[in-house]
């Protein structure tokens, strides 16, 4: 299948489709009845984050026809391009084959037995009588999990909330048959970790283009954000408008997303998204930030790291505790407070693709999880990022404050 290109003027009408502001009505999506206890409100929230594909069996296997290609891929590749295995899902015998090394990694029906075993994190697959992979869908967790590496690299137990920043969706979206090689060289191109959210979107039955060429932005980790408010790179607005649009146009789920600021209606029923929203947004609430690991960063020189953070470096102007992000700063508690890129010395480019062109402060979370940093992965390390910001702001630190600086940064 030819994804076929698109008008100027529709790319644009799009681009502020995806990066407005949502109405309140979808503030009010997000809450559930007070009767509900939070701990089954979790529940079901954590039921759909793992295993909920609202679906879009219709995009992976009807129209990309997925089920085809991942039939043929071997559980040594599939491990290779980032997806992992959830340990506790799999039987004790298998366990005790896979710590032996009596699996075959390089056989597909390995692979399609790990599906069956719904053991697969973030993908979804039914076998038919006949031992055939018959369906694949997706869910949350695909992007926004990882596992602990317990029993092997890739396979372990889950860590919902942790970007997965092995994840190489582009290469994998790219083993699709009806694809044609100019787009899947342009996924091929996005690399681990990373995914266009504006390259394209899904209507129900077509594949329609937005943006090209394609600048894809960092996998975020999404725990410890209870609290911090307009959860996305650019301030998109509440985290279920979002859910919402990537549930529906880009995991290709069945619903409805409408956007009445632009006319923009994707109706589809049953609506297999909207009522889970709620639900989902309790989950996604509940996940907490993992502390940093005994012996990880060097405590003495992470003392002096704060006291940098605080005083000559002026780190907390705008990462202000208790979450390090001044994005709820304004006095319009529904408004975000942002900043230009120019400003924090960031590429435009997908801020000018978004309604309010700037960034917030990103709120620093656990941030030796989830390397590389800032939207487009710029920086590699946590050194790279505060070198930057030493050129920008011309803090004059010098290599040994750096370093004092960089083991703060990896105790948060």
């Amino acid at each position: 299948m030819k994804i076929t290109p698109v008008s100027t003027t529709f790319i644009l009408f799009m681009t502020c489709v995806i990066f407005g502001f949502s109405p309140a009505s979808w503030a009010d999506r997000e809450k559930m009845s007070d009767s509900d206890s939070a701990e089954q409100r979790q529940r079901e929230g954590q039921a759909i984050f793992r295993f909920d594909t609202f679906g879009n069996e219709q995009l992976w296997t009807d129209v990309l026809r997925m089920h085809e290609a991942i039939a043929t891929v071997d559980p040594a590749t599939a491990l290779a391009v980032g997806l992992k295995v959830d340990v506790d899902a799999l039987p004790k015998e298998l366990v005790a084959a896979l710590q032996a090394g009596q699996v075959d990694l390089k056989k597909p029906e390995v692979t399609v037995e790990l599906l069956r075993l719904n053991a697969v994190v973030g993908v979804k697959g039914s076998v038919d009588e006949l031992g055939r992979l018959a369906t694949i869908g997706v869910t949350c967790a695909l992007c926004h999990s990882s596992v602990d590496n317990s029993l092997a690299p890739g396979i372990g137990k889950r860590l919902d909330g942790w970007a997965n920043i092995d994840l190489n969706v582009g290469a994998i979206v790219a083993l699709s048959p009806v694809l044609d090689d100019a787009t899947k060289a342009e996924f091929m191109a996005w690399g681990p970790g990373k995914y266009d959210p504006v390259r394209h979107y899904f209507d129900g039955a077509n594949i329609i283009p937005l943006n090209s060429p394609s600048k894809p932005v960092v996998i975020p980790s999404i725990y410890g954000l209870k609290g911090v408010g307009f959860e996305t790179y650019t301030a998109d607005g509440p985290i279920s408008y979002w859910n919402s649009y990537v549930g529906i146009g880009q995991m290709g789920g069945k619903g409805t997303f409408t956007d009445p600021r632009t006319g923009l209606t994707i109706e589809q029923t049953p609506d297999l998204v909207t009522p889970k929203l709620p639900a989902l947004y309790e989950y996604q609430l509940s996940l907490k930030t993992p502390k940093a690991e005994e012996g990880s960063f060097d405590r003495a020189a992470a003392q002096r790291g704060k006291h940098l953070f605080r005083n000559k470096a002026s780190c907390d102007t705008c990462h202000q505790p208790p979450h390090f992000t001044d994005v709820v700063r304004s006095p319009n508690q529904q408004e975000p407070f942002l900043h230009d890129p120019a400003e924090v010395g960031a590429d435009p480019t997908y801020a000018n693709k978004s309604t309010t062109k700037k960034y917030r402060t990103t709120p620093l979370r656990g941030l030796q999880k989830h390397p590389p940093y800032f939207h487009d992965g710029s920086a590699a390390d946590l050194l790279a990022v505060v070198n930057h910001y030493d050129k920008h702001f011309g803090l004059s630190l010098t290599e040994e404050e750096k370093a004092d600086l960089v083991e703060y940064l990896k105790s948060i």
